[in-house]
């Protein structure tokens, strides 16, 4: 019931814990018939609270991937959600020295991306998108016309996962974010 709630509240909360946090509000007043005590309430509120000051853990070789990058190339953070955890997130990791932009999206779409492509580059044709989703990063980014490069990782939520293009010859996937510079070394 949570994931219907949270796919059925993503075009009025957007993405982020808030919004989970909500849907979960609204879980368990639907599950208990509106009977949800104040203490379960509160008890959700305070599981989103923890989420909210949990600490950020970068993914493996990230830093090392943009030390390797930055300089070379005009490196883009492109991420959605909440603009005020987003911008909590990216401080906290460390990272945001690397990135030349810093793009915070309700929603990735391949107009958004084509947008994006285009203030901060040459446009989609010479661009690449680095994500572990799918359905956010690599997709959308492939219909705009850029190069689309999928890392898998195992928390990736269940709203972003989608099925690989086939026969996209713009399409990579690596096992690593470690693979990224010989990746586009190979590309040329």
């Amino acid at each position: 019931r949570l994931l219907d709630a949270e796919r059925r509240n993503l075009a009025r909360y957007g993405f982020g814990i808030k919004g989970f946090v909500l849907s979960m509000i609204e879980t368990a007043l639907d599950v208990t018939g509106d009977n949800a005590s104040p203490a379960i309430v509160r008890q959700i509120i305070d599981a989103g609270r923890e989420m909210l000051e949990h600490p950020v853990e970068t993914l493996p070789e990230a830093q090392e991937t943009l030390e390797a990058l930055a300089g070379r190339y005009r490196l883009v953070l492109i991420t959605k959600g909440d603009l005020f955890d987003q911008e909590r997130k990216l401080a906290a990791s460390g990272l945001g020295d690397f990135f030349d932009a810093v793009e915070i999206v309700s929603d990735k779409s391949a107009a958004t991306y084509e947008r994006i492509f285009a203030r901060h580059g040459d446009g989609p044709a010479r661009a690449m998108m680095v994500g572990n989703s799918l359905k956010s990063d690599v997709l959308p980014a492939l219909a705009a016309g850029s190069y689309g490069v999928h890392v898998p990782h195992d928390l990736t939520w269940a709203l972003e996962r989608a099925e690989a293009p086939a026969d996209d010859p713009r399409f990579r996937r690596i096992e690593r974010l470690g693979e990224v510079a010989g990746l586009i070394g190979a590309l040329g």
